[in-house]
């Protein structure tokens, strides 16, 4: 009754304000004593590559639902102008648009008719300036990984792709600070550094195609937030072009930066709706010199949450990671992509991280926890990992259960973030209001920072269990007081459901920053604001 209320005054207040406009290879372990060792060979594979798709569910458009937005239509004109301003990457070839047109979940699917690849700051100016002056709709993307749709156009709106934009600009061997464009591959980025002796804060399962400039757009938060923080935090400065075709250079390298508002934060997270992200100013953390991981296994939800908290208390400054997954996400692993389980089948699996500079004093501490852990009966079975290899193997377990949930079927993706107590009633209460009416309902996610990623599939895309799925999900999570997107943005999907999460006077904040930097609404639209303030 309270969300259904707050959702009527929301909209009995927007239309106040009417002028607002508003994504293992099979191995075995020997065992020794309580915990399986890494006494076999192991390989690593790039698991997202540049333009891959896995295959799913034919894309739906989500145009029927929408009314497009009276901008221009693209004519011979512009095309030509672009090809001028663009030899060779003013693209109108129908099949190489069609892996740009959809999304990598295959769930959402545009009808671009031209696609832009520029390799400056300044052919971005232009092609801003000129769509702003015609009123044509631009739609940035990176490496359109993302899951909520907010990477593809909806309509017609040109793709502006930052794929050639993937040059290093500078980088302080003393400071660690990365300056870059905005198309590098995070992969390329981190291996970059690493010759450097530094590391990337950031790390996604995405990381071999996902681009710095779409992280930085989307906030991502990624598998070390709790080692590193997030990127609001790691970015220095950023580069952005405005919908009017005006530069705002505001790439810093200094960390410390008094002088009034903090304006690069407005588009950090601001998924490509207030400017274009060219390139990012960043503060990279030295590589460590010892990193282990431990995989366990664990019986119930509560015993779950103690170890985290013993970890916390035990490992303190080394832990960089602390993520978990269920049994139903286990299983689909094994039977979709063949992946072996290191140990005995449990409800729960936990994979803790930890990264240092003295690799005795960090395995003492993992080793002593460990050690608490099983004298505790807090975990059942667990294997450890030191060596570059083995530790990819076990990550795999984690970062390819997106993979996995793919082969399953049509995927029904959610990113929320409870208080931490909170974290797996979400699945329990999710199976509980579905039955049988799904195939899978799985939930893993990053237990340090309190997100789950909550996932439940189906054969094919199915309206009636949609409508089960939502708005239940996300009165579930306002009731719990969390967030509907932790990490994901809310994109073309989550757009109409900010007010779970957000006040009416944040989102009237949001419209009017959108209507001071792009006030005829090119960049991006049907993204990130609901349509009701549209």
């Amino acid at each position: 009754m309270m969300i259904q209320k707050s959702f009527h005054l929301f909209r009995s207040i927007c239309k106040k304000w009417k002028k607002c406009h508003l994504v293992m290879p099979s191995c075995s372990f020997t065992k020794i004593g309580c915990f399986h060792h890494d006494l076999v060979k192991w390989s690593s594979a790039r698991y997202f590559h540049h333009n891959q798709r896995w295959q799913a569910e034919t894309p739906r458009s989500h145009s029927t639902s929408l009314h497009r937005f009276p901008f221009a239509m693209v004519t011979e004109h512009d095309i030509d102008f672009f090809e001028k301003l663009l030899p060779r990457q003013a693209i109108t070839d129908p099949d190489v648009l069609e892996s740009y047109n959809v999304d990598w979940l295959k769930s959402v699917k545009g009808s671009s008719k031209l696609l832009l690849r520029p390799q400056t700051t300044e052919e971005i100016s232009h092609i801003l300036r000129y769509c702003n002056e015609r009123n044509l709709a631009v739609c940035p993307q990176g490496g359109n990984t993302g899951l909520v749709g907010g990477s593809v156009p909806v309509f017609d709106e040109i793709i502006l792709s930052t794929s050639l934009m993937n040059k290093v600009l500078s980088f302080d061997t003393v400071s660690g600070v990365l300056v870059c464009q905005a198309g590098c591959v995070l992969e390329d980025l981190n291996s970059f550094v690493e010759e450097n002796g530094f590391a990337m804060p950031l790390d996604l399962g995405a990381k071999g195609s996902c681009q710095i400039g779409g992280n930085v757009s989307t906030n991502a938060g990624g598998l070390r937030l709790l080692r590193y923080g997030s990127l609001r935090g790691t970015v220095l400065g950023l580069e952005v072009v405005l919908a009017n075709g005006k530069v705002l250079n505001l790439l810093s390298s200094l960390r410390k930066d008094n002088t009034g508002y903090d304006v690069k934060q407005l588009f950090i997270g601001s998924e490509g709706t207030l400017g274009v992200i060219t390139a990012v100013s960043i503060l990279c953390p030295c590589k460590p010199k010892a990193v282990n991981v431990a995989f366990l296994g664990c019986s119930t939800i509560q015993q779950l949450l103690q170890t985290f908290r013993c970890c916390k208390g035990m490992l303190g400054e080394i832990l960089s990671a602390f993520e978990f997954l269920d049994s139903a996400c286990m299983q689909l692993l094994q039977n979709h992509l063949k992946l072996t389980n290191p140990i005995t089948e449990s409800p729960f699996y936990i994979l803790i991280e930890t990264s240092g500079s003295n690799a005795n004093h960090d395995e003492e501490k993992l080793h002593n926890f460990l050690q608490h852990a099983m004298n505790t009966a807090l975990i059942t079975d667990g294997t450890m990992a030191k060596e570059d290899s083995k530790i990819k193997a076990l990550w795999m377990l984690r970062e390819r259960i997106t993979e996995a949930l793919l082969h399953d079927g049509y995927t029904y993706k959610y990113d929320i973030s409870v208080p931490v107590e909170h974290i797996y009633q979400a699945v329990q209460d999710m199976r509980v209001q579905l039955r049988d009416q799904a195939k899978s309902v799985v939930g893993y996610g990053h237990l340090g920072d309190g997100n789950l990623h909550l996932n439940i599939t189906s054969p094919f895309y199915d309206s009636a269990l949609h409508s089960l799925i939502e708005p239940f999900i996300y009165e579930w999570t306002a009731k719990h007081h969390g967030s509907i997107s932790a990490e994901h943005g809310l994109g073309l999907k989550k757009r109409n459901y900010i007010h779970y999460s957000k006040p009416a006077e944040a989102v009237y904040i949001m419209s009017h920053l959108k209507n001071m930097l792009d006030p005829k609404k090119i960049l991006n639209p049907y993204k990130t604001l609901p349509d009701y303030i549209s």
